[in-house]
């Protein structure tokens, strides 16, 4: 049985949010029409993903990555930089929020969330409440999308899950973390234990 929003909006007050799956199944519409709450809500084959806002270390290592990655995109304009909240979809019960992803730039062009197709690499940065979902639900999904290059990082472990479509395990990364797109001239290097250091 569906759950009503107004129903679903009053179990989630009363709930631990830390990681809430509901049993209803979600379409992109939906999940777009939930409240702005402070969570954030994503859809992957109708299973509803419901995280609260991130921790500090989160958006530490976030805001490094976009940097790193912004400066690289910035001398190479080869393609384009985007982090959530943004609405990728590639499917009627699919709608995700990549903490940065970057993007074919014909398609970035469009200007319209709904043609970005072409991700070309997708970075999620994992906390407790993330986990399950970056590791196994949304890690899937990217990977059958064919997105070619899925940086998972854990900031706890204090390292960096690399996958590509045909991967049944990661490779682990703790030192370095290289990337070339296709038209830039050299690749980005982006050293890992230096994302986590302290203020």
């Amino acid at each position: 049985m569906v759950l009503r929003v107004s129903r679903l909006r009053s179990l989630m007050r009363r709930a631990d949010l830390t990681s809430m799956v509901s049993p209803a199944y979600y379409t992109a519409e939906m999940v777009r029409a939930l409240p702005d709450d402070g969570n954030r809500y994503e859809t992957v084959y109708g299973e509803l993903l419901v995280t609260p806002s991130p921790r500090e270390l989160h958006q530490r290592v976030l805001l490094r990555l976009l940097l790193e990655l912004g400066n690289y995109l910035e001398r190479n304009r080869v393609a384009a930089l985007y982090s959530s909240p943004a609405d990728i979809s590639w499917g009627t019960d699919i709608l995700v929020q990549p903490d940065l992803f970057v993007v074919d730039l014909e398609q970035a062009r469009t200007g319209e969330w709904s043609r970005f197709k072409n991700l070309l690499l997708v970075i999620e940065v994992s906390s407790p409440h993330t986990t399950r979902y970056d590791r196994f639900t949304k890690r899937r999904l990217y990977q059958e999308v064919g997105v070619p290059l899925y940086w998972l990082v854990d900031c706890d472990e204090r390292r960096v899950e690399i996958w590509t479509p045909r991967d049944v395990f990661p490779a682990l990364e703790s030192e370095r973390l290289e990337w070339q797109p296709a038209g830039g001239p050299d690749p980005l290097a982006i050293e890992v234990q230096p994302l986590f250091r302290p203020l």
